[in-house]
């Protein structure tokens, strides 16, 4: 059988098509390497969502394939050979398999590198998602086949990329997010919309039956001697509808299934004083230490004492329980999978301080916060609380009139800020005006 299939791999297109895409899926995971660097879970659901690139090139090589053996008149001999079909089938089926397969997992191999001494968690989701993945490729590559076989004509495998390509880019955007529309695209629910992201087990187990059932369809086609037979391939697709069906989560099951809970638990230094990351971030944990050590000991006149990642996520909405001890920051990866823009950790980690908790809504003075944090920090105030650099005119006046003050008085209007974002009080004119 080995030496079947190393004929079958040099005779057919199947190398090629494995060449073709991997190169084409590891462009793609590199140019956009920004998306999948916080970790392994975020690698693996990416690449699914390229399979929008990559589903469509294997089914061009199926169809390229059929073509080709059409082409040469491979069928008709073969057919004179006293052999059963299924000796005919198997070899190309399996080679064209195991190239998508091999193609796949190299595109996966690439991409590791660039992560492998950041990422510490690895969820055993993540196996499951490439694992779903695979399927489709095979599904993809065995569909190829079978319409490369009915229709053997040279357009037929660019036009079956060109319509694939373009039904899994645009179902996203036409259908809506839900679990019975990523139970039946494998690109589909792979969008990220937090580091905390995952695949719950119920979606992977109906795609993955969903993909088997077009699999065994794409067989049935491809098998089949006489055409007026192909609506056989209807039964193992009715089968496989409805067990997905059955098995995928919908509604509020579906949305709770999209946050690793564990990815979302800290990670904390041994020593004090404490700063903990999310499980997923625990990567980056050295790097930012004593970033938040230092802005703890710019906060040593309040009551905090340690620093923790803001886990709040919006989709779902999540957010950890406040603590009167403990400042929130966010922690953002960069393409590399280490601490994207340092310098921002520190007068975000304060200024969220100031502004006090998301339910404090229009009291949250983000102005005064920024003045506050930037005057701790003895720096000029060039960032807004978000981090991103724009200038804040107010903010800077703000300063510079606490840098005019004496330090005593100065360090006293900042300690009223504090507290009075710790009880959502108004802050306008607190810096301004001296401490109430």
């Amino acid at each position: 059988m080995n030496r079947i299939l190393g004929i079958e791999l040099r005779r057919s297109a199947a190398l090629g098509a494995a060449l073709l895409i991997a190169v084409a899926g590891t462009i793609v995971l590199q140019a956009t390497a920004g998306r999948w660097s916080t970790g392994w879970m975020a690698l693996a659901m990416t690449q699914r969502e390229y399979l929008a690139v990559l589903s469509p090139l294997a089914m061009a090589a199926g169809a390229w394939q059929s073509y080709r053996e059409h082409r040469a008149n491979v069928a008709e001999l073969l057919a004179a050979v006293p052999r059963p079909r299924s000796q005919r089938m198997v070899p190309i089926l399996a080679t064209t398999a195991l190239a998508v397969l091999l193609a796949y997992l190299v595109t996966l191999l690439a991409a590791a590198p660039r992560i492998a001494g950041t990422a510490r968690y690895l969820p055993p989701a993540a196996f499951v998602v490439v694992a779903v993945g695979m399927v489709a490729m095979i599904a993809s590559v065995w569909l190829g086949l079978a319409v490369g076989r009915l229709v053997p004509a040279l357009a037929t495998a660019p036009a079956l990329a060109v319509i694939g390509f373009a039904l899994l880019i645009l179902a996203p955007h036409a259908l809506p997010d839900g679990g019975f529309t990523a139970a039946f695209s494998p690109a589909m629910g792979m969008s990220m919309f937090s580091d905390y992201d995952t695949v719950g087990g119920g979606v992977s187990a109906a795609q993955a039956l969903w993909m088997a059932a077009v699999a065994v369809a794409g067989v049935v086609l491809f098998a089949v001697q006489n055409r007026k037979f192909a609506f056989a391939a209807l039964l193992p697709l009715a089968i496989g509808a409805t067990a997905t069906v059955l098995v995928v989560p919908t509604g509020a099951a579906y949305d709770q299934g999209t946050l690793d809970p564990v990815a979302q638990e800290l990670v904390c230094t041994d020593d004090t004083p404490r700063v903990c990351v999310s499980r997923a971030h625990e990567g980056v944990l050295p790097e930012v230490t004593p970033k938040a050590r230092h802005a703890l000991e710019l906060l040593t006149n309040t009551s905090i004492v340690e620093a923790h990642e803001d886990t709040s996520t919006f989709s779902p909405p999540t957010a950890p329980r406040s603590r009167a001890d403990t400042a929130l920051m966010g922690i953002t990866v960069d393409k590399h999978g280490h601490l994207a823009h340092p310098r921002r950790l520190e007068p975000t980690l304060l200024t969220g301080v100031f502004t006090g908790s998301l339910s404090c809504g229009d009291n949250r003075n983000f102005t005064v916060a920024t003045a506050a944090a930037y005057w701790l920090l003895d720096r000029e105030p060039t960032a807004g609380p978000d981090g991103l650099e724009f200038d804040d005119p107010d903010a800077v006046r703000l300063w510079k009139g606490l840098q005019a003050l004496p330090r005593a008085e100065a360090e006293a209007r900042v300690v009223a800020v504090h507290q009075a974002a710790q009880k959502c009080q108004d802050t306008t004119d607190l810096l301004s005006r001296g401490a109430r």
